[in-house]
């Protein structure tokens, strides 16, 4: 019998761990260059955390289960409950800024498909207390200079960006009630999946009275940053001219920042989620048809649904399966082989105990060092240390026997140099240092 992973999920062997290391190297060394910190939270939760934030709804999308006592719980199928229950539960203690970040694993029970799995990490970054829109844009440069790390160029990518409070400003122009902008978010999120006829029949159906989907998508199309700010701005009341404000502080940031090559306004980006008070974005791919590659934005509330004060916040969670499919496509794929830095051989089996002590010595340096486990000759063992991409070989041999000198071999140069014991191991920096 032969036994599979469950659907949608996946083994990961050890070249597969080294390509996920890469990737979780860039997410964290990126956050930490940014002056974030590393968090984590429970792999499973109370359901009740998720329905508070997405309602009963949510419960069929999740892996969920009773214990022994009855209680309900779900494993995590995003970071941002745990996010603001973990915030709201120290809101008054935590120094602000609150900049983090997670590298979690995470379940969705719904269909495999391309880029979306049922098990999957997640960056997630996010600042919190700040409501300025410099907020907003720092972690759109977090997104933007993940690419760059990466090797992905603006040509190649975009960060899709837009404004909750001006997209329903924009409605409200149109004549679309306050009560009625977040059903009209949906239709909008939808879309590009339906395709626009699909989007025409179903916004005629409920608001041809007061605009047809024709002319909502004949705007959505071409409108462009300026025309929605001189749309607003003709809107009475303190709140547009302040988002159009606010809106305004976005662009100059990312310019400021560096990072508006990768950024374009972009009014069909609403995002269906209701908890989105402010900023939204999305990066996708510009020249190919794949889904989000990341996505977020700024939620004001969530602290609140918790049962702890408002502070506000602002993020996105970027997936590892739509991140590597993307590169892929791109071909781009990481070359992430097994590679080690020094690999001991030893001349004849009497040495080999030297050779252990040299290996354990090298090791406590803080070197990575192997040697082989089989008693052979120095070609094979050679051979052995090309296989494990060792930088340098050490031959513990008739020098190590005669002179206590150990013969060093550097395979980047085929340079070889012989070393006394005592001074390599007092000086590895020097000797085999990178």
């Amino acid at each position: 019998m032969k036994l599979a992973p469950p659907p949608g999920m996946r083994d990961f062997y050890p070249e597969d761990m080294r390509r996920q290391n890469w990737l979780f190297d860039a997410w964290r060394n990126v956050s930490l260059r940014f002056g974030f910190e590393e968090y984590e939270g429970p792999i499973f939760e109370t359901l009740e955390l998720y329905t508070i934030k997405s309602g009963e709804e949510i419960v069929d999308q999740l892996f969920h289960f009773a214990d022994r006592g009855g209680r309900e719980f779900a494993i995590r199928p995003e970071m941002t409950p745990t996010l603001a229950r973990l915030v709201a539960a120290r809101a008054n203690a935590l120094p602000r800024p609150i900049k983090w970040f997670s590298i979690p694993r995470m379940c969705r029970a719904e269909r495999p498909q391309r880029g979306r799995l049922r098990e999957f990490f997640q960056w997630n970054v996010d600042i919190l207390g700040v409501d300025d829109p410099l907020a907003d844009a720092e972690v759109i440069a977090v997104a933007a200079e993940l690419f760059r790390a990466i090797g992905v160029t603006s040509d190649e990518v975009v960060i899709r960006y837009s404004s909750r409070r001006l997209a329903a400003a924009v409605l409200q122009d149109f004549g679309i009630t306050p009560d009625a902008c977040e059903r009209a978010f949906q239709l909008i999120d939808r879309m590009e999946k339906r395709g626009g006829e699909s989007f025409v029949e179903e916004w005629d159906r409920q608001y041809k009275e007061v605009v047809s989907g024709a002319t909502v998508l004949d705007f959505l199309a071409s409108a462009d940053i300026d025309t929605c700010l001189k749309m607003i701005t003709r809107t009475a009341g303190d709140a547009a001219h302040a988002t159009a404000h606010e809106f305004s502080q976005l662009q100059r940031h990312l310019e400021h920042l560096n990072v508006a090559d990768y950024c374009a306004f972009d009014m069909k980006v609403v995002r269906g989620l209701a908890y989105y008070t402010g900023t939204i974005f999305e990066a996708f791919p510009r020249t190919l048809d794949m889904r989000a590659l990341l996505g977020g934005g700024r939620y004001d509330s969530l602290t609140e649904l918790v049962g702890g004060p408002r502070v506000p916040g602002v993020g996105f969670g970027a997936g590892d399966a739509p991140l590597f499919e993307f590169l892929r496509e791109l071909k781009r794929w990481p070359e992430t082989g097994s590679k080690i830095d020094v690999f001991v051989i030893d001349a004849d089996t009497e040495l080999f105990p030297a050779a252990q002590r040299v290996a354990s010595a090298l090791r406590a340096a803080g070197l990575t060092v192997d040697y082989s486990y089989k008693r052979q000759n120095v070609g094979k063992q050679f051979k052995q240390a090309a296989n494990r991409n060792a930088r340098f070989a050490v031959v513990v041999g008739q020098e190590y026997r005669d002179r206590q000198q150990l013969v060093v071999k550097n395979f980047a140069t085929g340079a070889q140099e012989v070393h006394l014991e005592r001074e390599l191991l007092a000086d590895t920096a020097r000797y085999l240092g990178r």
